[in-house]
Protein backbone atom coordinates (compact mmCIF):
# COMPACT_ATOMS: atom_id res chain seq x y z
CA UNK A 1 0.00 0.00 0.00
CA UNK A 2 1.11 3.73 -0.14
CA UNK A 3 3.37 4.94 2.64
CA UNK A 4 2.02 7.71 4.57
CA UNK A 5 2.30 10.92 2.93
CA UNK A 6 2.11 9.55 -0.04
CA UNK A 7 -1.34 9.68 -1.74
CA UNK A 8 -3.52 7.15 -1.45
CA UNK A 9 -3.61 4.52 -4.67
CA UNK A 10 -6.72 4.93 -6.58
CA UNK A 11 -9.99 3.17 -5.52
CA UNK A 12 -8.61 2.64 -1.64
CA UNK A 13 -10.98 2.97 1.28
CA UNK A 14 -9.29 4.14 4.10
CA UNK A 15 -11.06 4.74 7.46
CA UNK A 16 -14.49 3.46 6.30
CA UNK A 17 -14.35 0.19 8.05
CA UNK A 18 -14.70 0.32 11.82
CA UNK A 19 -11.68 -1.37 13.95
CA UNK A 20 -14.09 -3.63 15.61
CA UNK A 21 -15.74 -5.08 12.49
CA UNK A 22 -15.63 -9.11 12.51
CA UNK A 23 -13.23 -10.51 10.22
CA UNK A 24 -13.62 -13.75 8.92
CA UNK A 25 -11.01 -16.31 9.45
CA UNK A 26 -11.54 -17.48 6.00
CA UNK A 27 -11.46 -14.82 3.95
CA UNK A 28 -8.12 -14.32 1.69
CA UNK A 29 -8.18 -11.24 -0.55
CA UNK A 30 -5.04 -12.11 -2.67
CA UNK A 31 -5.65 -15.68 -3.91
CA UNK A 32 -9.66 -14.55 -4.07
CA UNK A 33 -8.78 -11.38 -6.10
CA UNK A 34 -6.14 -13.08 -8.37
CA UNK A 35 -8.89 -15.96 -9.06
CA UNK A 36 -11.18 -13.64 -10.53
CA UNK A 37 -9.04 -11.80 -12.38
CA UNK A 38 -7.51 -14.76 -14.33
CA UNK A 39 -11.10 -16.17 -14.54
CA UNK A 40 -12.57 -12.89 -15.84
CA UNK A 41 -14.20 -13.22 -19.83
CA UNK A 42 -16.08 -9.68 -20.05
CA UNK A 43 -15.56 -6.77 -17.66
CA UNK A 44 -17.34 -3.39 -17.01
CA UNK A 45 -15.11 -0.99 -18.44
CA UNK A 46 -15.17 2.60 -16.81
CA UNK A 47 -12.97 4.89 -19.01
CA UNK A 48 -13.39 9.19 -19.01
CA UNK A 49 -15.38 10.43 -21.17
CA UNK A 50 -12.81 12.69 -23.26
CA UNK A 51 -15.28 15.29 -23.25
CA UNK A 52 -16.52 15.79 -19.90
CA UNK A 53 -14.27 13.41 -17.58
CA UNK A 54 -17.52 11.82 -16.42
CA UNK A 55 -17.49 8.00 -16.44
CA UNK A 56 -18.27 6.26 -19.46
CA UNK A 57 -19.18 2.49 -18.61
CA UNK A 58 -19.26 -0.18 -21.70
CA UNK A 59 -18.89 -3.86 -21.77
CA UNK A 60 -15.86 -5.65 -23.22
CA UNK A 61 -14.14 -8.98 -23.28
CA UNK A 62 -11.10 -9.74 -21.24
CA UNK A 63 -8.34 -11.71 -20.60
CA UNK A 64 -4.69 -11.45 -19.30
CA UNK A 65 -1.42 -11.32 -20.33
CA UNK A 66 1.07 -13.40 -18.73
CA UNK A 67 1.56 -11.34 -15.53
CA UNK A 68 -1.99 -11.18 -14.78
CA UNK A 69 -2.25 -7.51 -16.61
CA UNK A 70 -5.60 -7.47 -18.25
CA UNK A 71 -6.04 -7.13 -21.67
CA UNK A 72 -8.83 -6.05 -24.01
CA UNK A 73 -9.55 -5.88 -27.95
CA UNK A 74 -11.14 -3.03 -29.19
CA UNK A 75 -11.92 -0.75 -32.37
CA UNK A 76 -11.05 2.78 -32.89
CA UNK A 77 -14.78 3.19 -33.49
CA UNK A 78 -15.99 2.77 -29.81
CA UNK A 79 -16.38 5.67 -27.67
CA UNK A 80 -14.15 3.72 -25.22
CA UNK A 81 -11.54 3.58 -27.35
CA UNK A 82 -11.36 7.19 -28.15
CA UNK A 83 -11.66 8.11 -24.94
CA UNK A 84 -8.41 5.85 -23.82
CA UNK A 85 -6.57 7.40 -26.42
CA UNK A 86 -6.97 10.71 -24.69
CA UNK A 87 -6.40 9.64 -21.10
CA UNK A 88 -5.62 5.81 -20.11
CA UNK A 89 -6.57 6.12 -16.73
CA UNK A 90 -9.82 3.48 -16.32
CA UNK A 91 -11.47 0.82 -13.72
CA UNK A 92 -12.33 -2.56 -14.98
CA UNK A 93 -15.56 -3.97 -13.11
CA UNK A 94 -15.18 -8.12 -13.07
CA UNK A 95 -17.79 -9.99 -11.36
CA UNK A 96 -19.21 -13.78 -10.94
CA UNK A 97 -22.48 -14.40 -10.99
CA UNK A 98 -24.85 -16.84 -9.44
CA UNK A 99 -28.21 -18.01 -7.36
CA UNK A 100 -29.64 -15.41 -5.19
CA UNK A 101 -28.87 -11.69 -4.34
CA UNK A 102 -26.11 -10.56 -6.73
CA UNK A 103 -24.17 -8.53 -4.45
CA UNK A 104 -23.60 -11.73 -2.53
CA UNK A 105 -21.17 -12.50 -5.17
CA UNK A 106 -17.55 -11.97 -5.53
CA UNK A 107 -16.13 -8.99 -7.92
CA UNK A 108 -12.85 -7.00 -8.27
CA UNK A 109 -12.41 -3.75 -9.33
CA UNK A 110 -9.08 -3.62 -11.28
CA UNK A 111 -8.04 0.41 -11.42
CA UNK A 112 -4.61 1.62 -13.59
CA UNK A 113 -4.12 2.69 -17.39
CA UNK A 114 -4.63 1.32 -20.72
CA UNK A 115 -2.28 1.80 -23.41
CA UNK A 116 -2.30 0.80 -27.12
CA UNK A 117 -0.18 -2.17 -28.40
CA UNK A 118 1.60 -1.15 -31.37
CA UNK A 119 0.68 -3.92 -33.90
CA UNK A 120 4.07 -4.59 -34.90
CA UNK A 121 5.06 -5.19 -31.72
CA UNK A 122 6.82 -8.16 -30.65
CA UNK A 123 4.12 -8.88 -28.00
CA UNK A 124 1.82 -9.46 -30.08
CA UNK A 125 1.30 -12.71 -31.32
CA UNK A 126 1.71 -13.99 -27.61
CA UNK A 127 -1.29 -11.42 -26.85
CA UNK A 128 -3.42 -12.74 -29.51
CA UNK A 129 -2.90 -16.41 -28.82
CA UNK A 130 -4.01 -15.56 -25.44
CA UNK A 131 -6.66 -13.41 -26.37
CA UNK A 132 -8.52 -15.69 -28.66
CA UNK A 133 -8.12 -18.99 -26.14
CA UNK A 134 -10.46 -17.24 -24.26
CA UNK A 135 -12.71 -15.37 -27.01
CA UNK A 136 -12.25 -17.53 -30.50
CA UNK A 137 -15.37 -15.41 -31.82
CA UNK A 138 -13.08 -12.42 -31.85
CA UNK A 139 -10.80 -13.94 -34.95
CA UNK A 140 -13.57 -13.37 -36.67
CA UNK A 141 -12.52 -9.32 -36.35
CA UNK A 142 -8.76 -9.80 -34.34
CA UNK A 143 -7.21 -8.81 -38.12
CA UNK A 144 -9.35 -5.80 -38.54
CA UNK A 145 -7.43 -2.59 -39.45
CA UNK A 146 -9.54 -0.64 -36.88
CA UNK A 147 -9.09 -3.55 -33.77
CA UNK A 148 -6.00 -3.16 -31.73
CA UNK A 149 -5.27 -4.59 -28.02
CA UNK A 150 -5.02 -2.46 -25.11
CA UNK A 151 -2.80 -3.31 -21.70
CA UNK A 152 -3.39 -2.40 -18.46
CA UNK A 153 -0.56 -1.29 -15.98
CA UNK A 154 -2.67 -2.32 -13.06
CA UNK A 155 -2.18 0.11 -9.78
CA UNK A 156 -4.73 -1.19 -7.65
CA UNK A 157 -7.29 -3.14 -6.61
CA UNK A 158 -10.36 -3.31 -4.88
CA UNK A 159 -12.11 -6.96 -3.74
CA UNK A 160 -15.48 -7.34 -2.57
CA UNK A 161 -16.16 -10.87 -1.77
CA UNK A 162 -19.80 -10.70 -0.75
CA UNK A 163 -21.25 -8.66 2.73
CA UNK A 164 -18.09 -7.36 5.12
CA UNK A 165 -15.61 -8.96 2.77
CA UNK A 166 -13.64 -6.65 1.27
CA UNK A 167 -10.21 -5.55 0.93
CA UNK A 168 -7.94 -3.05 -0.87
CA UNK A 169 -5.40 -4.48 -3.00
CA UNK A 170 -1.75 -3.40 -4.71
CA UNK A 171 -0.71 -4.11 -7.99
CA UNK A 172 1.51 -6.95 -6.68
CA UNK A 173 -1.26 -8.50 -4.60
CA UNK A 174 -3.15 -9.78 -7.99
CA UNK A 175 -0.49 -9.60 -10.62
CA UNK A 176 2.22 -12.61 -11.25
CA UNK A 177 5.44 -12.81 -10.59
CA UNK A 178 7.17 -13.57 -13.86
CA UNK A 179 10.79 -13.17 -13.26
CA UNK A 180 12.84 -15.88 -14.36
CA UNK A 181 9.59 -17.79 -16.31
CA UNK A 182 10.74 -17.02 -19.34
CA UNK A 183 10.77 -21.01 -20.38
CA UNK A 184 7.48 -21.20 -19.28
CA UNK A 185 5.70 -18.62 -21.00
CA UNK A 186 7.82 -19.61 -24.34
CA UNK A 187 6.13 -23.05 -23.67
CA UNK A 188 2.94 -21.91 -23.00
CA UNK A 189 1.15 -22.63 -26.10
CA UNK A 190 2.47 -25.86 -26.85
CA UNK A 191 1.78 -27.07 -22.90
CA UNK A 192 -2.02 -25.85 -23.33
CA UNK A 193 -2.05 -28.04 -26.76
CA UNK A 194 -0.72 -30.76 -25.23
CA UNK A 195 -3.00 -30.92 -22.61
CA UNK A 196 -6.27 -30.52 -24.46
CA UNK A 197 -4.98 -33.05 -27.35
CA UNK A 198 -3.51 -35.89 -24.85
CA UNK A 199 -4.58 -34.87 -21.16
CA UNK A 200 -8.09 -33.58 -21.73
CA UNK A 201 -9.76 -35.48 -19.07
CA UNK A 202 -6.89 -34.37 -16.35
CA UNK A 203 -8.75 -30.64 -16.97
CA UNK A 204 -12.11 -32.10 -16.47
CA UNK A 205 -10.93 -33.49 -13.37
CA UNK A 206 -9.42 -30.33 -12.49
CA UNK A 207 -12.72 -28.11 -12.84
CA UNK A 208 -14.81 -31.05 -11.22
CA UNK A 209 -12.71 -32.84 -8.45
CA UNK A 210 -10.86 -30.14 -7.39
CA UNK A 211 -12.72 -26.88 -7.73
CA UNK A 212 -15.92 -28.47 -7.78
CA UNK A 213 -17.43 -27.35 -11.25
CA UNK A 214 -20.09 -29.34 -13.42
CA UNK A 215 -19.33 -31.12 -15.43
CA UNK A 216 -18.62 -30.59 -18.55
CA UNK A 217 -15.86 -29.87 -21.58
CA UNK A 218 -13.34 -27.78 -19.32
CA UNK A 219 -10.62 -27.46 -21.55
CA UNK A 220 -6.83 -25.79 -20.61
CA UNK A 221 -7.25 -21.67 -22.09
CA UNK A 222 -3.62 -20.53 -20.41
CA UNK A 223 -1.22 -21.54 -18.11
CA UNK A 224 1.26 -18.75 -15.65
CA UNK A 225 3.60 -19.56 -13.20
CA UNK A 226 1.02 -19.26 -10.42
CA UNK A 227 -2.08 -21.65 -11.76
CA UNK A 228 -3.73 -23.21 -15.05
CA UNK A 229 -6.92 -21.47 -16.66
CA UNK A 230 -10.02 -23.60 -17.32
CA UNK A 231 -12.50 -22.90 -20.12
CA UNK A 232 -15.75 -24.56 -20.64
CA UNK A 233 -17.61 -22.78 -23.26
CA UNK A 234 -18.50 -19.48 -21.80
CA UNK A 235 -17.41 -20.21 -18.21
CA UNK A 236 -13.82 -20.16 -16.78
CA UNK A 237 -11.70 -21.03 -13.91
CA UNK A 238 -8.42 -20.57 -12.16
CA UNK A 239 -6.86 -23.12 -10.39
CA UNK A 240 -3.77 -21.87 -8.37
CA UNK A 241 -0.55 -24.66 -8.33
CA UNK A 242 0.25 -25.76 -5.14
CA UNK A 243 3.57 -24.00 -6.14
CA UNK A 244 4.81 -21.60 -8.52
CA UNK A 245 6.31 -22.93 -11.82
CA UNK A 246 8.87 -21.21 -13.97
CA UNK A 247 9.26 -23.98 -16.69
CA UNK A 248 8.22 -27.18 -18.39
CA UNK A 249 9.51 -29.38 -16.69
CA UNK A 250 7.99 -28.37 -12.95
CA UNK A 251 4.88 -27.49 -15.12
CA UNK A 252 4.60 -31.31 -15.58
CA UNK A 253 5.26 -32.36 -12.71
CA UNK A 254 2.62 -30.16 -10.62
CA UNK A 255 0.05 -31.04 -13.60
CA UNK A 256 0.72 -34.47 -12.52
CA UNK A 257 0.87 -33.76 -8.39
CA UNK A 258 -2.84 -31.94 -9.13
CA UNK A 259 -4.22 -35.06 -11.32
CA UNK A 260 -3.44 -37.28 -8.82
CA UNK A 261 -4.87 -35.46 -6.28
CA UNK A 262 -8.21 -34.78 -8.09
CA UNK A 263 -8.17 -38.51 -9.00
CA UNK A 264 -8.15 -39.53 -4.74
Amino acid sequence: MSKAGDPPLPGVMPGRTPENAPKDADFAPAPLAKALLRAGRTGTLASLDRHTGHPFASLVNVATDADGAPLILVSRLATHTANLEIDGRASLLLATTGKGDALTHPRLTVLGTFSAVAPDSVDVPRLRRRFLARHPKSKLYAGFADFAFWRMQVVSAHLNGGFGRAADLTAADILTDIAGADALIAAEEAAVAHMNDDHAAACRLYATKLIGAQPGDWRCAGLDPDGIELQNGPDALWLAFPQRVTGPGELRAVLKQLAEQARQ
